[in-house]
């Protein structure tokens, strides 16, 4: 529980891989079980959760139906500039890698070659 008039620290899990999200989200929640953690599976329904849930940090796979998260991440920085934004995707090339961060991406993270271990340390430093 978080004392009075602290604020808790809000994720957003952006991820069209159930599978992926869940697990994403049972990785972060092992070490920060106070974080709220929102998900969503497309586009469509990110920004509606942005201006509800106000998240200090979103994971954002690459490739979704819609719209792409490079594309996403764009638009949301232009209108959240304080969002921290990591980018975690199998696209792991240096062409996306250059889109990600061009786009306003903060980091960009290999699912095949990030660990848990890499992604709670990430998120320790963010929440700070």
């Amino acid at each position: 529980m978080n004392p009075p008039g602290e604020k808790v620290f809000e994720l957003l899990i952006v991820e069209d891989n159930a599978r992926f999200r869940q697990m994403l989200r049972k990785i972060v929640q092992s070490r920060f079980p106070s974080f709220q953690i929102s998900e969503a599976e497309n586009a469509e329904a990110v920004l509606g959760l942005i201006r509800h849930r106000k998240p200090n940090a979103i994971f954002m796979d690459i490739r979704l139906p819609g719209q792409s998260g490079i594309s996403l991440t764009g638009q949301i920085k232009r209108l959240y500039p304080s969002i921290v934004i990591i980018m975690l995707t199998h696209a792991d090339t240096s062409e996306y890698r250059e889109a990600a961060l061009e786009s306003g991406a903060d980091y960009f993270l290999s699912k095949e070659k990030t660990t848990s271990e890499d992604i709670l340390d990430l998120v320790q430093r963010i929440s700070g």
